[in-house]
């Protein structure tokens, strides 16, 4: 999986530069997410701008991701869901669960 990790003061910054978010990549964000957490980054944007497609193992991976920033009194926001991704986040009714901004700008503001 191709990612682009950038720390922002104390944010993360996660640029998702695949087209898929699924089974075959899915568990690489999850183990990235993991390490950030292991090394006290707990406050997460994933970026999924370049994400086409997320299938139930792509959405598994950010939930977990959320899950893990919220038990450690960190935040997982997420920025640039296309509208197709987008409907499935409201599909499955977790846009009522993750913070969702139009960029990455508002993403990284919301944690001042």
């Amino acid at each position: 999986m191709i990612v682009q990790i950038e720390e922002k003061d104390n944010v993360v910054l996660i640029q998702v530069k695949e087209e898929r978010l699924d089974a075959h990549n899915s568990g690489e964000l999850k183990n990235q997410m993991l390490n950030l957490f292991e090394e006290g980054k707990n406050n997460l944007v994933v970026n999924l701008v370049d994400v086409r497609f997320v299938d139930s193992s792509g959405l598994g991976s950010l939930v977990s991701g959320f899950k893990n920033a919220s038990a450690r009194n960190g935040s997982l926001k997420l920025c640039g869901l296309q509208p197709q991704v987008k409907s499935m986040f409201e599909l499955t009714r977790l846009h009522r669960v993750f913070e969702i901004f139009p960029d990455s700008e508002e993403a990284l503001a919301s944690f001042e």
